[in-house]
């Protein structure tokens, strides 16, 4: 594919969401709880969690790949 991975358009939505989710939170919550809703709420559906398993199956269905590893 020319020009941007399928990995990063999903990742690109997914961040537009994660930063609406925090701000809503952000603005219902006090702070302290807010902390440490973002910290978790990060760990689930960031680098660390959601978009560290999507990463790989994306890529490979970028290139093709099936769960084998094959077309």
């Amino acid at each position: 594919m020319v020009g941007i991975s399928l990995y990063q358009m999903v990742s690109n939505l997914l961040n537009a969401r994660k930063n609406r989710v925090l701000l809503i939170a952000q603005a219902s919550l006090p702070e302290h709880q807010y902390l440490a809703f973002k910290k978790l709420f990060l760990d689930e559906f960031g680098d660390r969690g959601l978009e560290k398993e999507l990463k790989p199956l994306l890529i490979d269905q970028q290139h093709g790949l099936g769960r084998n590893g094959r077309e």
